[in-house]
């Protein structure tokens, strides 16, 4: 990696404002390879480089990746001035440039990977990768084998687009309550898009959850709200998506 300055690098690391680190430097608080340094100019070799603020090691991640089980209530954006958001859920992180990659509708649960690569976000997020988001949802009515084959087909919502094909699979149907149980697979992300698949064959989405996206799949032992850092088996493997080819 380029070398960058010294207050970028404490700045980026949360240490604190670019302008509040430049006067922790002058200050003498900040030493690197052991050696005091005053000058915010310095470059510093992220991989090589040891700094220190206050006598505490200040390691430098580039990128960080989060998995969190997003609860309801919570909307899917790196600021809100009335709602909480995502990223304000993950507390021990070391990036202030983290962001969510797609987004869940506020009353939806479920995956939601967190980070700061721009490139990753654009590989699962692009419509020419139709990566797979799968879906557990409770829904009313029955929903049998016309609707699977409608899903099948490419499901026309209304007159704004046509679905591409989803795979739809009957879990469970409840008959006390008149409500399905149903997992979903869909290849692209539009706006509320499952809950208007359902509106289309005349249900609604009672309460909906994602299960994974793409190679990703949420880890059960998250409770709502909860999140952990990826592995770097998880990581890789999203990385790959970069080969996967248009369906078709």
């Amino acid at each position: 990696m380029a070398k960058i300055r010294l207050d970028k690098y404490l700045a980026d690391m949360q240490i604190g404002t670019r302008s509040a680190v430049k006067e922790y430097i002058r200050k003498g608080r900040v030493r690197v390879n052991e050696a005091v340094v005053k000058s915010p100019e310095q470059k510093i070799d992220t991989e090589t480089d040891t700094v220190l603020y206050d006598d505490k090691p200040v390691g430098y991640h580039t990128y960080e990746y989060f998995m969190l089980n997003k609860p309801q209530g919570v909307v899917s954006a790196t600021q809100d001035t009335k709602e909480k958001t995502v990223t304000e859920l993950i507390t021990e992180k070391n990036r202030k440039d983290l962001f969510p990659v797609g987004r869940l509708d506020k009353d939806t649960e479920g995956l939601l990977l967190i980070t700061n690569d721009g490139a990753l976000s654009h590989e699962l997020l692009s419509p020419k990768k139709h990566v797979d988001k799968t879906y557990f949802a409770e829904v009313m009515g029955k929903i049998g084998q016309a609707e699977v084959i409608k899903f099948k087909e490419g499901l026309v919502i209304g007159t704004e687009f046509t679905a591409l094909p989803a795979v739809l699979e009957v879990l469970s149907f409840d008959e006390a309550k008149n409500t399905s149980r149903i997992r979903v697979t869909i290849h692209e992300g539009k706006f509320h898009q499952v809950k208007r698949m359902f509106e289309a064959v005349g249900s609604e989405v009672l309460y909906l959850k994602r299960l994974s996206m793409g190679t990703l799949v949420l880890d059960e032992s998250l409770a709502p709200g909860a999140y952990r850092r990826l592995t770097e088996q998880e990581i890789q493997m999203l990385k790959e998506t970069r080969n996967i080819k248009k369906n078709g």
